[in-house]
């Protein structure tokens, strides 16, 4: 059974700077996607930033301030998350999308991180 476990949340000032990991253990596969979403009061879980085989995708909202890293020998993935603001305010959850091919993605999700930036 995979598990994702996440660490590095916090409550930050906005201008501020926090970092957020993910450790996974399982069955990794280098080529399956990881990355993280992020989920506020009231609103839909979205994607922040993900990352697959070396290539990223960032949400538009997050691109320039926040980067996304993995680490294929130690099966983790950290997301540096820097100029916080206030939006950014949410519960923030570890995410692995394993391929099934024509069947589509399973996603695992860990157990979630708050990430409180104060005005």
């Amino acid at each position: 059974q995979l598990q994702l476990v996440e660490s590095g949340g916090g409550l930050v000032p906005s201008g501020g700077s926090l970092r957020l990991s993910c450790a996974a253990s399982g069955s990794i596969f280098s080529v399956d996607s990881m990355g993280w979403y992020r989920q506020a009061p009231g609103k839909q879980r979205e994607l922040v930033a993900a990352i697959s085989s070396g290539s990223t995708n960032y949400a538009d909202s997050v691109k320039g301030r926040f980067t996304i890293s993995r680490d294929n020998a130690k099966n983790t993935v950290t997301l540096q998350m820097n100029s916080l603001k206030p939006e950014d305010t949410a519960v923030y959850y570890c995410n692995y999308k394993h391929a099934l091919g024509p069947f589509g993605d399973y996603d695992y999700w860990g157990q979630g991180t708050q990430v409180t930036v104060s005005s």
